[in-house]
């Protein structure tokens, strides 16, 4: 069993959440993670409208990040899945903040 752990960049976290937040479908594939949609063809089928370049893309970029860990079994087929990290729990705590502070603010709930 492989795990993508061991390959997060050095990004400082303040770009890291520009760059996520920025992003149209990384928090869509953060949310499929945290409630339990594993597989990168479960987590497409769960995001209307996401390709599957850009979905991969986006998984190895939080998976460098340290959002997500990406585990490969040694299986034919191949089977990759995807979980959250305790950094990535701690980071989604601190969007989920954002999003109450928002709501409070009078805000539309995104998810």
């Amino acid at each position: 069993m492989a795990s993508g752990d061991d390959e997060r960049d050095a990004t400082p976290v303040p770009r890291m959440v520009e760059d996520v937040v920025g992003c149209k479908w990384s928090l869509s594939v953060i949310d499929c993670v945290r409630n339990g949609i594993a597989r990168p063809g479960e987590i497409e089928r769960a995001i209307t409208g996401i390709r599957t370049k850009v979905l991969n893309e986006r998984l190895r970029k939080l998976v460098r990040y340290g959002v997500i860990a990406r585990t490969s079994y040694p299986e034919v087929p191949p089977r990759v899945e995807y979980r959250m990290t305790e950094f990535g729990m701690r980071f989604v705590d601190v969007l989920d903040r954002i999003e109450a502070l928002d709501i409070e603010r009078g805000g539309v709930r995104v998810g």
